[in-house]
């Protein structure tokens, strides 16, 4: 921790700190269809966390302006595992839509191919509902080696459904997807790999897309016990460490949003949930127990993984943080 917090001190003497709330990520449960190489979270199928209906509750009034008074924010997203397959999925995000809250979905395309998912992108489209897919690469080898076999071709499926339901196409209905590196090394240009998987899946399937986002793996879960197997954490760590970008410390996710887990407590983003490190807080960091307000001038937590939101052009779950045009 003390190396990633002397590398932001040279630049910012206080450390990191959160600027105003814009935007609360929701990690409403761990269960996925999939269980990638990448995932910082190791979710599975056979993993049952699940956020509650009351927890859900205080998520909405949250995002209104109910708790902390700041006035609504600018976005929920909602993620997981995969938050499709979550039973109040539905009921939450019309909730939220009816309080005209925008509301974004990570999915990996793959889960609204699951058995019951049938009107699931119908009803994404109807709630004007955003979404950021994981699509690792354009080519059927490299998704096959991240996410395992077929998950290729469902993906697919389903991006040219929701192409044809509007998706990418009309206002409104934003379909970006995620590029995450097949190993231990940083995600090359963002303008570059969108214009490659632009003209690729154009090329091949006629797909369309508004954005690629580009995200550097992080050196814990899944993907950080396969780097401590076959001995090369210590060396991505130094890679990390050592294409620091002092430009992207004033677009980092943790100093505009909060995350909150499936159980309510609230942390800086979603790779510290990985890692239980909370909010710093003198009181109990979760959803019952914390004011809004008071959480937008916190001392964001920190540790060494953090090199991978500031390496290179930088990396959030918004894409490229820096050198972006």
């Amino acid at each position: 921790m003390q190396a990633f917090t002397n590398a932001v001190r040279e630049y910012i003497p206080g450390g990191l700190i959160c600027e105003t709330i814009r935007q609360i990520q929701v990690n409403i449960g761990r269960r996925c269809n999939l269980s990638c190489t990448h995932c910082h979270l190791d979710c599975a199928p056979e993993r049952t966390e699940e956020m509650d209906p009351a927890t859900m509750d205080k998520v909405i009034e949250l995002a209104k302006g109910g708790i902390g008074g700041i006035g609504p924010v600018d976005l929920v997203d909602i993620t997981g595992g995969s938050p499709e397959l979550h039973p109040n999925f539905r009921i939450f995000i019309q909730a939220l839509r009816q309080q005209d809250i925008p509301v974004q979905v990570r999915t990996n395309f793959a889960a609204l191919v699951e058995p019951g998912q049938e009107t699931t992108m119908a009803f994404l489209r109807d709630h004007r509902v955003q979404l950021v897919g994981s699509m690792p690469c354009y080519l059927e080898e490299n998704v096959r080696n991240q996410r395992g076999s077929g998950t290729y071709e469902k993906n697919i499926w389903a991006l040219k459904r929701l192409n044809r339901m509007g998706y990418g196409r009309e206002e409104g209905l934003m379909l970006n997807l995620v590029y995450n590196p097949g190993g231990a090394f940083l995600p090359g240009s963002q303008a570059g790999l969108e214009s490659d998987y632009r003209d690729a899946l154009a090329r091949q399937f006629g797909i369309v897309f508004n954005h690629l986002l580009t995200i550097t793996n992080m050196p814990i879960g899944r993907f950080g016990q396969s780097l401590e197997s076959r001995g090369e954490m210590e060396a991505y760590m130094n890679e990390l460490a050592g294409a620091f970008n002092p430009d992207t410390l004033k677009n980092l996710m943790c100093r505009h949003q909060i995350s909150i887990d499936y159980d309510g407590r609230i942390y800086d983003c979603d790779f510290n949930i990985a890692l239980n490190i909370p909010v710093k807080s003198d009181d109990t960091p979760d959803i019952n127990h914390i004011d809004l307000a008071q959480l937008n001038a916190r001392s964001v937590a920190v540790g060494n993984h953090c090199f991978g939101c500031t390496a290179g052009a930088g990396s959030s779950c918004s894409g490229a943080l820096a050198g972006t045009g």
